[in-house]
């Protein structure tokens, strides 16, 4: 190709030489009109700015996406003590679940901005001694956060050999977060808790979002585990075997939800927006 682009270029060099005289002598014409005048044919229309999209939290295009097939995640050593460790794990499980989770968006032809994963010393100010936060997820910022200091806390009551498998599931759970904001779930369910008519509703339309992020944490560990191990009966163990949360729903909701998204077929599973009311109390 580069071969006749080189004769091309030496045979338009000789016509030029050739019809120089020509071009001195002859007058230049007017090219003539070609193409369409735009202005016949423009559309105000097109002016206007798009309709908005409604997302129908019962009816989402996303519970008809196929569960995406596993992924290999080679996950390094987690030193719960260390700062470094932290980060290289919560990174790589990022990693992993950003490869997991792409069949869905493509699926959807969404191509949202991937979520940047980092980790803090800093406590929330509305942790409590019974009560506190393991990790976040900022829609406005595309940002998830490890709190440290709570998730050591937590860690002195799991076995060493247990900890990266109940870690991961917690990862899967906040980039579940942002699963939900790709697809404009997580910006209905704000909505509608800011529209509430009572504290009531507005606290069974946060548990159905966080029962389904649960959910959604089991596709995560289903996806990036053994399938035949004891992964999800690790992590119900430590999650889902405790006491009932009016934000996250009961232990027995809970361990549910994990279940439906390690089990299921479809995303269908964790449509917890259309569940009966027994499901996400």
């Amino acid at each position: 190709m580069l071969f006749l682009s080189c004769v091309a270029a030496v045979v338009a060099v000789v016509s030029l030489v050739a019809g120089v005289s020509v071009v001195v002598v002859t007058p230049r014409q007017p090219d003539a009109p070609n193409g369409v005048d735009v202005a016949t044919v423009r559309n105000d229309d097109l002016r206007a700015r798009p309709n908005r999209v409604d997302v129908d939290l019962i009816d989402h295009p996303l519970y008809g996406v196929a569960m995406p097939p596993p992924v290999d995640c080679d996950l390094p050593a987690l030193d719960v003590g260390s700062d470094a460790s932290w980060e290289a794990f919560a990174s790589e499980a990022g990693t992993c679940l950003n490869e997991l989770w792409s069949p869905v968006m493509d699926e959807l032809r969404l191509l949202p901005d991937l979520p940047e994963i980092t980790v803090t010393e800093e406590t929330l100010e509305t942790d409590t001694e019974d009560s506190f936060t393991l990790a976040y997820y900022e829609s406005d910022r595309g940002l998830i956060t490890v709190v440290l200091p709570n998730v050591r806390e937590v860690s002195e009551s799991i076995s060493g050999d247990e900890q990266e498998v109940v870690w991961l599931a917690l990862m899967g759970h906040e980039y579940a977060h942002h699963v939900q904001y790709a697809t404009g779930i997580l910006n209905v369910s704000h909505e509608l808790r800011r529209t509430a008519g009572s504290p009531a509703d507005e606290l069974e339309t946060l548990r159905r979002t966080e029962l389904q992020a649960e959910c959604m944490a089991g596709v995560g560990l289903r996806g990036l585990t053994d399938p035949d191990g004891d992964a999800l009966d690790v992590v119900n163990r430590h999650f889902n075997d405790g006491g009932d949360l009016d934000t996250h729903g009961s232990a027995a909701n809970r361990e549910h939800w994990l279940r439906a998204g390690w089990e299921g077929t479809t995303v269908s599973g964790c449509n917890t927006y259309g569940a009966p009311m027994a499901q996400v109390a």
